[in-house]
């Protein structure tokens, strides 16, 4: 089992998130459940952030039932960071019911260059021990290559999944991990994309067709489900340290913990690896509507 390198991230129980995503928000009970059955099963750290709903008064619900159980939390800044960044912190950690946040992340690149005279506070936190690190949440190669300059950054936060791969990836990761980052991924499963119907009529299997009948095919020519191709072979780059998932329910939460540990064969791996994305807006799930 290796559980302990996947995060879980929690905007499906603070908002309807996800294009597969049928029900709407998780309710309060199967997001305790979905936390419970989570750090039972190796889970330690969770993704949550400010705009995600009620995300935090949630994890926090779960900490007060679970006074035992404490999660390592990282959450965000928002785009527009109004106020004093040291007070909106300390409230984020009663909201959390936690004494340190495991990360403060930027939400985005323009947040993280918007907000350069904040890390002097930033600094403040992480010597107060109310924060360990500082990270950015970014989605371009060009955004990680200025990112990763910064010395006051702990960790960089990226898209990476079977489109968005090593292909497309790869060298800027190690270049990241080489100087002394670590490395989060997310959108694994690019918001389930991967699980849509090949004749959907939304944008991005419109536009993505030919390269889901690739990962269709392989699936099929391997007998490799798609969950655990798609969660291996994130797992398995030596570039990422940790893998964020979202689930909204108990039951994706159980499937989605018997794929990540499918090891891939290096022949599938180059299959992968040898799709090739050009415009790579289309892997943007922000920009889908």
């Amino acid at each position: 089992m290796n559980n302990s390198k996947l995060i879980l991230g929690t905007v499906q129980m603070g908002l309807p998130y996800g294009i597969n995503n049928t029900k709407g928000k998780v309710s309060l009970n199967e997001s305790l459940e979905i936390l419970n059955y989570a750090y039972e099963n190796g889970i330690e750290i969770l993704d949550t952030a400010e705009v995600y709903g009620n995300a935090h008064q949630i994890i926090g619900e779960f900490h007060k039932k679970y006074a035992s159980k404490k999660f390592q939390i990282i959450t965000k800044l928002p785009n527009q960071v109004k106020g004093d960044i040291i007070k909106k912190v300390t409230s984020f950690l009663d909201e959390l019911r936690v004494g340190q946040l495991h990360a403060l992340l930027f939400h985005s690149f323009s947040s993280f260059e918007n907000n350069q005279n904040n890390f002097g506070a930033l600094e403040q936190l992480k010597f107060e021990k109310k924060i360990k690190n500082i990270g950015v949440s970014v989605y371009t190669n060009e955004e990680i290559e200025k990112v990763i300059l910064n010395k006051e950054i702990d960790i960089v936060q990226v898209p990476f999944n079977l489109l968005d791969n090593a292909n497309l990836r790869g060298e800027i990761l190690a270049k990241a991990r080489s100087k002394g980052k670590t490395v989060h991924t997310r959108s694994a499963l690019l918001q389930g994309l991967f699980f849509k119907d090949i004749n959907d009529h939304h944008k991005a299997v419109k536009n993505l067709r030919n390269e889901l009948i690739l990962i269709a095919d392989i699936s099929k020519k391997y007998k490799i489900a798609t969950s655990a191709l798609a969660l291996g072979y994130c797992m398995q780059q030596h570039t990422i340290d940790n893998v964020l998932i979202g689930v909204d329910s108990i039951h994706q939460l159980k499937k989605n913990l018997e794929s990540v540990n499918y090891i891939i064969g290096p022949v599938v791996i180059d299959e992968i690896n040898a799709i090739h994305i050009k415009d790579t807006n289309l892997l943007n799930p922000s920009l889908w509507n």
